[in-house]
């Protein structure tokens, strides 16, 4: 954007850019490195920035940009850069001031509160933070559902996943959920006869941080440009100058953080490799959560869990955790594929982990289309988890509804991007192997430069200069087709 009116809506969005370095930033340190006793500054502080942001996309000098602009020439580029800076003022003009600073801080003071509660299995404690939460984004949604003539849920989603509405979601799910139970049932079936030699620890963490960061060099991760670290629940946050992603360990179990680091490795990847000279711009910044979910399950499920890549780590993981017959190529590649319904959302093999994503959704619309209240999650829970699953949560809060991150930081609409990831996933290596036949024998022989280099020329510098749909067509020739989720696991469970 090269005339005046243009560069004062560049100027503007640059500042915001800024600015929001400074929360993420924030909100890691929070996260991974703040003292307990730092929270209700940090939180005061955070609502301080998130409000200092809000009133420059509502202010009338932004408005006054924005009225500039129009009938102003502009390339195919520049017309996608007005069109996601127009989405974040017109989002952000229907939300007062007042309820983003008060969204800002229960949100961050659930969300610290929580981080003791989830250990302590402290139900009640967390609802009497936890409704405030709620209550606050049914207002958000609201506005934002009154304004777009949709459900509140629908609105709140599509802050993750523009244009998607449930009714879609609805349909994707019901579908999966007609054929994934039989898909679990005849694998684990098939894997009974399995003979499986369980690693044996333990496994001293600073031996997997090392192999992690071994990990993480093999596929690339920039570290002048990012750096591990610890939380209570893994995630990648920072900038895209400056990725931090997170895990967590437990000396009885490698394959947690390892599997958590080459997913939070996939966001990465992503971020690091946005177009540089517009990231200042919402344009040059990420499409979409599913979007960005399937970079993550990209590398996690496609690759890190494919029998070609887990051979080409095993004498990585024998160099860093010991000789062992477990840690053997074959053996990795069966412990990896391991189908077995357990608690949570963030260990579970890749066959479960839609039911866990689905029953998330199922609750989170029902909340805040106000059709059942915060008391009700447990008992919701609970049944879903025992019909999806087979498993039983009933009292366990630490492992059941307490688990996710997402709910005590008003994430609610986040949950549907995670399965959409991994059927965007699915569809982008399909459409690599149409144009790669040899990519399977090029990932055995630890060649991951084709694989990258699909992703970035097709995802990653396209940032969102297309819209989700568009994006996707140009990447694959079709949009979102879920066939491609439900082949590639079909084929790799059951060998159809």
């Amino acid at each position: 954007m090269t005339n005046l009116a243009t560069q004062a809506l560049t100027a503007t969005f640059t500042r915001l850019y800024r600015l929001s370095h400074l929360a993420s930033m924030a909100a890691w340190d929070q996260a991974a490195m703040m003292p307990p006793k730092g929270s209700e500054a940090r939180a005061t502080a955070l609502a301080e920035l998130q409000v200092l942001m809000h009133q420059t996309l509502t202010g009338a000098e932004l408005a006054d940009q924005f009225r500039a602009v129009d009938g102003v020439p502009l390339d195919d580029v520049e017309q996608a850069s007005l069109r996601e800076m127009r989405r974040q003022w017109q989002q952000a003009n229907l939300l007062p001031n007042r309820l983003v600073e008060a969204q800002s801080l229960a949100q961050s003071r659930c969300e610290h509160a929580w981080r003791k509660q989830r250990k302590e299995n402290d139900w009640q404690g967390f609802l009497e933070n936890f409704r405030e939460v709620v209550e606050l984004a049914r207002q958000e949604g609201s506005l934002l559902a009154d304004a777009a003539g949709t459900s509140v849920y629908d609105a709140l989603m599509d802050k993750y996943e523009p244009g998607m509405r449930s009714a879609e979601i609805d349909r994707i799910f019901g579908d999966v959920k007609g054929w994934l139970p039989e898909l679990i049932r005849k694998t684990m079936e098939k894997q009974a006869a399995d003979a499986v030699i369980v690693p044996q620890g333990p496994f001293p963490i600073d031996q997997q941080r090392a192999l992690g960061l071994k990990i993480m060099t093999l596929l690339g991760f920039d570290f002048e440009a990012g750096r591990l670290d610890v939380s209570t629940h893994p995630f990648c946050g920072g900038v895209a100058e400056d990725v931090r992603i997170t895990t967590r360990y437990s000396e009885d179990d490698f394959m947690r953080s390892l599997m958590g680091i080459v997913h939070e490795t996939g966001h990465a990847r992503y971020e690091q490799n946005l177009p540089r000279e517009q990231l200042h711009l919402p344009v040059g910044q990420a499409r979409s959560m599913g979007i960005h979910e399937s970079q993550s399950l990209s590398f996690e499920m496609q690759v890190g869990r494919s029998p070609q890549f887990l051979a080409l780590i095993a004498p990585l993981v024998q160099q860093h955790l010991g000789q062992q017959s477990a840690f053997e190529a074959t053996n990795l590649a069966a412990l990896f594929t391991r189908v077995r319904p357990g608690f949570i959302r963030v260990d579970a093999d890749e066959l479960t982990y839609p039911a866990h994503v689905i029953l998330r959704y199922e609750i989170e619309r029902a909340l805040m289309d106000g059709e059942i209240e915060a008391e009700d999650i447990p008992a919701l829970w609970d049944e879903k988890m025992m019909a999806y699953l087979g498993v039983d949560t009933r009292g366990n809060f630490q492992h059941g509804c307490l688990q996710d991150i997402h709910w005590p930081g008003g994430s609610f609409g986040y949950f549907p991007s995670y399965t959409l990831g991994s059927m965007y996933a699915a569809q982008f290596f399909a459409s690599m192997r149409r144009a790669q036949p040899n990519l399977d024998a090029q990932l055995q022989a630890g060649q991951l430069t084709p694989v990258f280099n699909w992703l970035g020329q097709h995802i990653w510098q396209q940032a969102s200069r297309w819209e989700t749909a568009e994006l996707v067509t140009r990447a694959t020739g079709e949009t979102l087709n879920p066939v491609y989720f439900r082949q590639h696991l079909e084929r790799r469970y059951l060998g159809a």
